[in-house]
């Protein structure tokens, strides 16, 4: 099955002009083209968006993409360092949860101060924010 580009970004949920941007930056292969001149996507390239969707939705930058898809490609230069790579991104993410827990502690000793306060125009919120 092929698709043209309006029917790829409307499977893929991805707008037309990202899928031509990842084309120009190299994550997309470029399509071949039918007589009049539109191009015409094959499935993989429907099943590569959705990859590429689905990595950025968990947080994954369009270059760590580009270093997945080395995986997918089995693409020597683009898979080195693997394990370099995914042991950066737990220490990102671990790092991530920390500074998350941080700001939920925080957010949560913030609302019970404002449980507390009758007063309209003293905000604990806006005195903690405003002290560091």
């Amino acid at each position: 099955m092929a698709f043209r580009t309006g029917e790829l970004a409307k499977l893929s949920g991805v707008n037309k002009e990202t899928i031509r941007y990842y084309e120009r930056i190299g994550i997309l292969h470029d399509p071949p083209r039918n007589e009049s001149g539109y191009r015409v996507y094959p499935e993989s390239t429907l099943q590569r968006l959705t990859f590429i969707r689905k990595a950025q939705e968990l947080g994954f930058t369009l270059q760590e993409v580009d270093q997945l898809l080395g995986v997918v490609d089995q693409d020597d230069e683009r898979c080195q360092n693997m394990a370099d790579f995914t042991a950066e991104k737990i220490i990102e993410i671990e790092r991530k949860i920390s500074n998350l827990v941080r700001m939920k502690k925080i957010l949560e000793d913030l609302n019970e101060r404002c449980e507390e306060n009758d007063d309209l125009f003293t905000c604990p919120v806006i005195e903690r924010l405003t002290e560091e």
